[in-house]
């Protein structure tokens, strides 16, 4: 995957202070929009090379990098305790570089990605031609296995106390492929703190129930109907109580959480790239 342009942005934040690297795939030939895309918990942008490419074949600008905390960073620390206000921040920098190429923008969140796109865009109401959701984190049924020993429950356990959340690659997809790639990928870490897991909880349910409208702007919304992370059930009722003009639902019936991963995969792109082709004539883009 070659890298036409590297971004370097400082971004400052209360707990920390350091240069955060976004990353910038130039789409061949004239480009036809901009895809901001945002990972899931625990992982990193390297794993979305194949669709990056993708897009980029297909006259998209990709912007994107590895949430505070995952990635290069996640080598250097023991557990996620990040404060979600920082992946907001980050994903903030990514939409302002985004808005420079004048082009119209889609969001494009995978997991807790999509949650925080959601966030994000209710908060700032970017304008956005469009926005792709795939199995957003609004109701966890892979739970932690300490938390589902733990008589005493999340409430009574020490904040700083390390916990892992057992998520492994075959709990993601069916893809043999993938797993042999990434089965010893050494910037995935799914060790996190009680602190970290209870913020996520909360920020589901802030997200859920929400009470400020969500923009009027088209939303796909796609899920495995095999999810072993994740109840597609709940991410499907949060799109339907959305007043949005044009929402699209497409579950995956054999599919697992992680769809761009999955062997169908070429199936899931032609699907989304349809729904971002309509969404650009719908705003008078010629295709």
């Amino acid at each position: 995957m070659e890298q036409k342009n590297i971004e370097y942005v400082k971004i400052e934040i209360e707990s920390m202070r350091r240069e955060v690297i976004m990353w910038k795939w130039e789409a061949e030939g004239q480009a036809k929009a901009v895809v901001v895309f945002i990972h899931s918990a625990y992982e990193h942008h390297r794993r979305y090379a194949w669709l990056i490419e993708k897009l980029r074949t297909s006259g998209m600008h990709v912007i994107t990098g590895d949430l505070p905390g995952h990635g290069e960073e996640s080598r250097r620390k023991k557990a996620h305790d990040e404060d979600f206000r920082d992946y907001a921040k980050f994903i903030r920098q990514m939409m302002q570089i985004a808005f420079t190429y004048n082009l119209p923008i889609f969001i494009i969140g995978h997991g807790l990605g999509a949650t925080l796109a959601i966030q994000i865009e209710r908060k700032h109401k970017y304008e956005c031609a469009g926005m792709i959701l795939t199995s957003p984190w609004m109701h966890l049924i892979h739970q932690p296995s300490k938390l589902s020993n733990a008589l005493t429950g999340l409430s009574k356990l020490t904040g700083n106390m390390k916990i892992h959340h057992d998520i492994t690659v075959k709990q993601l997809t069916r893809s043999y492929e993938f797993y042999k790639e990434e089965k010893d990928d050494i910037y995935y870490n799914s060790v996190i703190t009680v602190n970290w897991y209870r913020e996520l909880h909360q920020f589901m349910k802030n997200v859920v129930i929400a009470t400020e409208e969500f923009p009027d702007i088209p939303v796909l919304l796609m899920n495995g109907g095999n999810d072993k992370i994740v109840s597609p059930a709940h991410s499907k009722k949060w799109l339907m109580q959305q007043n949005i003009s044009e929402l699209q639902y497409k579950e995956w019936k054999v599919c697992y959480h992680d769809l761009y991963q999955e062997p169908e995969r070429n199936d899931i792109y032609q699907y989304m790239e349809s729904f971002i082709y309509n969404a650009l004539r719908n705003i008078g883009y010629i295709i």
